[in-house]
Parts: C-alpha cells; structure tokens; sequence
C-alpha cells in the first residue's frame, strides 16, 4: 500500500475511467476546434 494513503483512502474509483474520461473530453474539444476552423476557411473563401 502506499504510504501516503494511509489507511483512510478518499476515492477509490478506477483511474483508468478517469483517464479515458479526461482523453475523451480532451478530443472532443480538439475536435470541435478542428470543425469550428473548417467551418471558418470554408466560409472564408
């Protein structure tokens, strides 16, 4: 065990949710940035 835990662990979710979680949000808003820059040079021209 970790000796900074102790015995008292606060969360004990799995962190590889929180990692896809944070992967998926992350892509979502390249993404979105990615559509908003297409939608920007389309309309441009």
């Amino acid at each position: 065990m970790n000796p900074f835990e102790g015995k008292n662990i606060q969360c004990r979710r799995n962190d590889a949710i929180d990692s896809g979680v944070g992967f998926g949000v992350s892509f979502g808003v390249f993404t979105i940035m990615f559509i908003i820059a297409i939608v920007v040079d389309f309309v441009a021209k």
